[in-house]
């Protein structure tokens, strides 16, 4: 996959965005010799797997008018990097309680001039900021997910959740502010055929 697949799904991407999303593979094949930020298996698939995965929540849901962002467990920092990128007027804080994996979110976004993101070595249950928008990557199941993240969302702030497989058993109990995206609807491709997109609504 290339750069040039992302514009098949997003079109308006500057020159600079795509100079940002191109650098990454370089910088994570790099910080994954030192700490590994991302399963080996994957860094070869980082543009399908993590860089086009983070970013299709905005084929789902128009970030525009958000403000402020939060992306829990965000681990290397996805999905919030390559959010952070193509949505350069909003402001993105990445949380995650490894603080080696934090480490690498500021030095990637230092190397590529990213200056709307700035990643904190925290818990999100000790996090006291409140965000338009949370947004993460499977990091436990939706419901314990979505009881320490709720309180940290704005009144009718929204939750953006990616996921894979089967969610039917892990939502049946779930409130009826969900709504669950089928990724393979806008994006080709055999691994995004399992993902999903779940959004809540407070």
């Amino acid at each position: 996959m290339s750069i040039r697949t992302l514009e098949k799904y997003f079109p308006n991407l500057t020159d600079l965005q795509k100079q940002q999303l191109g650098k990454l593979q370089g910088l994570y094949s790099e910080w994954n010799e030192k700490i590994n930020v991302i399963s080996r298996k994957d860094i070869d698939e980082l543009l399908e797997r993590h860089i086009l995965h983070s970013i299709s929540i905005s084929l789902f849901y128009d970030l525009d008018n958000a403000q402020d962002l939060l992306d829990i467990g965000t681990g290397g920092g996805f999905p919030g990097i390559p959010l952070a990128i193509i949505n350069p007027t909003s402001n993105f804080v990445l949380i995650d309680s490894i603080g080696k994996k934090i480490k690498v979110v500021n030095e990637v976004c230092k190397s590529i001039g990213l200056k709307n993101c700035i990643g904190l070595h925290e818990n999100a249950k000790h996090h006291k900021s409140i965000y338009d928008i949370a947004v993460s990557r499977a990091v436990t199941a939706f419901d314990p997910f979505l009881e320490f993240t709720s309180p940290l969302l704005k009144n009718n702030g929204k939750i953006l959740y990616l996921k894979g497989g089967d969610l039917t058993e892990e939502l049946k109990n779930a409130s009826k502010n969900i709504q669950l995206f089928s990724l393979s609807e806008k994006i080709e491709g055999e691994f995004f055929e399992t993902k999903k997109l779940v959004l809540y609504s407070k």
